[in-house]
């Protein structure tokens, strides 16, 4: 018994003891380097790199999304509501003050006035001023590993936060891209209708002379219907695009603004970076990291409720039956006390809960691992599409380019009596969703260097931040 109260004066001296697990980062394997690493990359991710591809449209769209885009605004007040929670838990750390005043008047029935002592009023008027002070003492740290749960959970959210401004940036990007490359598969197909409507007219004029057959004619006629059918439907395309980005705007759906054309826009480089730096870049991989921290706090929390609570309280106050001597000296009135309560049998509750805790740990551990091997696999993925859609996107302008010449010779073959008309045909049936298909390769070439920088992450996502934090910028109509 000795030895235990030695313990016990000895834990109330320090600052107090905390049960659980302190929190270590789990050892994780991480790659010495990418697979898909490119010989030429930037310096860092910490710029602005949308502003590389040099269209002030693009740029003027990132910074009204930042500012008007209501999932930034849900995720800033999920943050203010993160803060209050960790000012709420911490407040225990604090004695609670507080106190109250009562003025009260009553008369007992007149069959109990026998019981009162003799100089006792009836009616009786009372009157009291009290204020009071309550405080845990936190000696076993459950208070502390609370308010650990609570900051790591703030920085959770905020790191929830910096994400949801990552993907907007970069989703904005995308579709801004995505669109240009509808607007110029758009601009293909009416100047391959125009470049038709003509060859039809003109084989409708040579079959009126007999220089042409009607099926030559109305193969014209296929041709250009082919073009005029992926108009509309390209069309459509732009049009639920612009609705989405409209969105991300935080505008009204509605047709937006256009910058440069898909080819004319340049590419940022790569970002530079090892494997091992996306445990500090990565939004999600950090805030996995903070529910980690979170939970394994909570099993702390969970185990210092098998120890008795210590709570000082204490009241200073003034009561009287007459109020111009309710703060007078006999009137008043104090008090102070310690109180020690511990749980003796629980039927398993608390138990219960620290089974719960260690569970959320185990969940959260693997939670985190799953983070850091879906940020390693994004931007092996994101390498790799850049590398091969650079190669196809050079590979379908050298086919573009053949199947023109193509073209352009079939034609005048024709045009000289030297070959048939199913050759021209065929040459331009095969160069029309050719160009299609670079144009969607550049579209994807360019969205794929956006995705490298949103699988790494970086300090460019601060900059991000700032800017949602800045005042909006005027609604365009």
């Amino acid at each position: 018994m000795r030895v235990r109260a030695a313990v016990f004066l000895v834990c109330c001296a320090l600052p107090g003891c905390m049960f659980g697990p302190d929190y270590t980062r789990p050892e994780v394997p991480v790659p010495a380097a990418y697979r898909y690493e490119p010989t030429e990359v930037a310096a860092a991710a910490d710029v602005e790199w949308w502003k590389k591809m040099n269209d002030p449209v693009l740029d003027a769209m990132i910074a009204e999304a930042l500012a008007n885009n209501p999932s930034v605004k849900i995720a800033a007040a999920n943050v203010e509501q993160a803060a209050a929670v960790l000012s709420t838990t911490r407040s225990a750390f604090f004695p609670q003050v507080g106190y109250q005043g009562a003025a009260a008047r009553q008369k007992l029935s007149q069959n109990t006035l026998a019981l009162l002592p003799p100089g006792i009023p009836n009616p009786s008027t009372s009157y009291s001023a009290l204020a009071g002070a309550s405080w845990e003492i936190d000696l076993w740290g459950r208070v502390r590993r609370l308010t650990e749960a609570a900051q790591a959970n703030l920085l959770a959210t905020e790191e929830a936060r910096r994400g949801v401004l990552l993907s907007l940036v970069a989703t904005v990007s995308n579709s801004y891209l995505l669109l240009r490359g509808l607007d110029e598969q758009l601009a293909i197909a009416d100047r391959t209708q125009e470049a038709y409507a003509e060859s039809l007219k003109l084989m409708q004029y040579k079959f009126q002379y007999g220089r042409v057959s009607e099926m030559e004619v109305e193969q014209a006629r296929a041709r250009y219907q082919t073009a005029a059918a992926q108009i509309p439907a390209t069309k459509r395309d732009i049009a639920t695009l612009e609705n989405a980005l409209c969105i991300l705007l935080g505008r009204a759906p509605g047709p937006v603004e256009r910058g440069k054309p898909i080819f004319e826009m340049a590419l940022p480089e790569v970002p530079a970076g090892v494997p091992s730096e996306l445990l500090e870049r990565r939004p999600d991989v950090r805030q996995a990291e903070q529910l980690l921290v979170a939970a394994n706090a909570q099993i702390g929390a969970a185990r210092a409720q098998y120890f008795p609570s210590i709570s000082l309280t204490g009241s200073l106050g003034s009561a009287s039956s007459e109020l111009s001597n309710l703060f007078r000296g006999p009137a008043n009135s104090w008090s102070y006390a310690a109180n020690v309560a511990g749980p003796i049998f629980t039927g398993g509750a608390i138990s219960g809960q620290v089974a719960q805790a260690e569970a959320g740990q185990k969940a959260a551990l693997a939670g985190y691992q799953l983070a850091i091997q879906n940020a390693f696999a994004d931007v092996e993925s994101a390498l790799v599409s850049r590398a091969t859609l650079e190669e196809q996107v050079a590979a379908q302008e050298k086919l573009v380019t053949a199947l023109r010449n193509y073209s352009r010779i079939a034609q005048m073959q024709f045009d000289g009596g030297r070959a048939p008309y199913s050759t021209v045909l065929q040459a331009e049936q095969e160069l029309f969703p050719a160009e299609l298909a670079l144009a969607v390769l550049r579209a994807q070439l360019s969205t794929s260097v956006v995705n490298i920088y949103k699988a790494m992450g970086g300090g460019w996502v601060d900059t991000a931040s700032a800017m949602a934090e800045a005042p909006p910028p005027a609604a365009k109509p």
